[in-house]
């Protein structure tokens, strides 16, 4: 008997249908065909245990298992339920009339208890879109799956309970969300907050220019100045997050296998910190089963690399390409797959190796060549895709001891939102959506300066010898210094602050 049940795998971060035929006829052993990986071939044993243990009848015949398009490698063990379903099918142990409405995945226990998978989001969002009528899937990933409107998802426990849902003899709870609900409870739900941190006017400033316009943004300053402290606290001035972009960043976390047992959708922005230690691959994604990097589990949010030039050389110079394209593509001898990278990288370092170069009153204890060689980490290029370099100094003890709060990041937050809104309204009707993304011709159209401000910064360019790169990167920061201030016209005041963001260039180097 042939019957066929429909499951999903996943390549790069969307999901693919995969219809699964089981044939019983006389003879004996079961084989699975279709590009399986070793993890889909032992599902046997893991079926027949789970059968066994549910009473379930092992059938004593040829069983023949195709998974197709027989094309597309299948990797994993989430194929264990559908096949266990369709087998106990074709040997009439399940009803299957209405096996076809329903996308099933799941991986089994010996006693048939169901064990979470990766990338329920985006498995229910294909599933919606080929018109299946439900999503069976472990209970645990459900309120992930459910996410989507207009699915019925239903989560399961066991196997039994899959089987008795379609022979009508029990009933799988279905799981519904309401995601305005899920969502806005918690999109603005911060446990810090820039008004935490005393002093730094000059460097919050500059935070705010950068999340104004999603700039790049490098800190450089002495240990315990409050860099770390400052990154931290970025997502809470940056504008919230849409309920498209909450999809799109839960969709890349399903995938990496991030979300949470209790999450359903992710409502704020990722914030991910690699090590230094940190491979090439755990950055940007890749392995011989191709995963995302931090850099697409930061999509949409902040990157944050703590003393940078302590990073690998190799490491720092694999981002260059993202940080221009916002996306990454893992290239392998039969497929590739992108994964977005839209991230707003900030980074922070010392100003030499044992930190107290550019410190007020601890003497630093470098020679010149050590200083030189430390800095030399950090390559040009790498630097000309950092908009904004800024000196952060420690703050002395009676501004922490004794000055009042400073603005809160609610506060801070709305001048960034009403700067995104003007961005918005320019940039409509194109990829566009921030000054940091615009190209040569935007930059041409939007950020025309007087002659008294481009004679300043052809004097900057000299003197600094900054690159073209360099160059157009001050006009984006110019034009976000002025879109905070609501200004149409990038005045002299806007290129001059946009200018003193190019610390490193300005120091070459210190």
């Amino acid at each position: 008997m042939l019957v066929k049940s429909y499951g999903s795998t996943l390549q790069g971060i969307d999901a693919i249908t995969i219809t699964i035929e089981v044939n019983v006829s006389p003879g004996v052993q079961m084989f699975i065909v279709g590009l399986p990986d070793n993890a889909v071939r032992e599902s046997q044993q893991r079926i027949f245990s789970a059968f066994e243990n549910n009473k379930y009848k092992i059938p004593g015949k040829k069983v023949i298992v195709n998974m197709a398009p027989a094309n597309i490698r299948k990797e994993g063990s989430y194929f264990d339920l559908p096949i266990a379903v369709t087998i106990l099918a074709a040997t009439e142990q399940l009803v299957s009339e209405n096996l076809s409405e329903f996308l099933i995945m799941g991986e089994l226990s010996l006693d048939g208890s169901l064990m979470p998978i990766r990338g329920a989001l985006p498995m229910a969002l294909k599933a919606k879109e080929e018109g299946f009528k439900g999503f069976i899937l472990p209970r645990r990933n459900a309120k992930e799956a459910a996410v989507v409107e207009g699915l019925k998802v239903y989560g399961a426990e066991s196997l039994k309970e899959v089987v008795d849902f379609f022979n009508g003899t029990g009933k799988l709870e279905q799981v519904t969300i309401d995601i305005e609900t899920e969502f806005y409870d918690k999109y603005a739900d911060f446990n810090i907050d820039f008004s935490d941190v005393r002093g730094q006017d000059g460097a919050k400033r500059a935070l705010e220019v950068a999340a104004a316009g999603g700039h790049n943004i490098l800190m450089i300053g002495p240990p315990g100045a409050g860099k770390t402290m400052l990154a931290k606290r970025m997502g809470t001035i940056m504008p919230l997050m849409s309920i498209e972009e909450a999809l799109e960043t839960t969709k890349i976390h399903s995938v990496a296998g991030k979300i949470g047992v209790e999450n359903g959708l992710l409502t704020k922005r990722p914030f991910r910190s690699p090590h230094h230690t940190v491979s090439n691959v755990a950055l940007v994604g890749g392995g011989s089963n191709p995963q995302p990097g931090e850099i697409s589990l930061a999509h949409n949010g902040i990157l944050f690399l703590d003393e940078l030039p302590e990073y690998s050389r190799s490491v720092l110079e694999v981002m260059r390409q993202p940080l221009e394209d916002r996306e990454i593509t893992i290239a392998r001898s039969k497929y590739s797959v992108r994964y977005p990278a839209n991230f707003m990288l900030i980074a922070s370092m010392n100003p030499c190796p044992c930190g107290y170069y550019t410190h007020p009153t601890k003497e630093c204890t470098c020679k010149p060549g050590e200083i030189k060689r430390y800095m030399s980490k950090i390559s040009g290029p790498l630097l000309d895709r950092i908009d904004i370099h800024v000196e952060v100094l420690p703050v002395e003890f009676s501004d922490l001891s004794q000055k009042p709060k400073g603005e809160s990041s609610a506060e801070i937050r709305d001048r960034v939102i009403k700067a995104r809104a003007i961005q918005a309204k320019r940039f409509k009707g194109t990829s566009v959506y921030s000054n940091a993304m615009m190209g040569t011709r935007q930059i041409e159209r939007y950020c025309v300066i007087d002659k008294r401000s481009r004679e300043l910064l052809c004097a900057a360019i000299e003197k600094m010898n900054l690159s073209a790169r360099a160059y157009h990167r001050i006009l984006k920061v110019a034009r976000t210094i002025a879109d905070l201030e609501e200004s149409d016209v990038l005045s002299f005041v806007h290129v001059s602050e946009a200018i003193q963001y190019r610390a490193f260039d300005r120091e070459q180097g210190y």
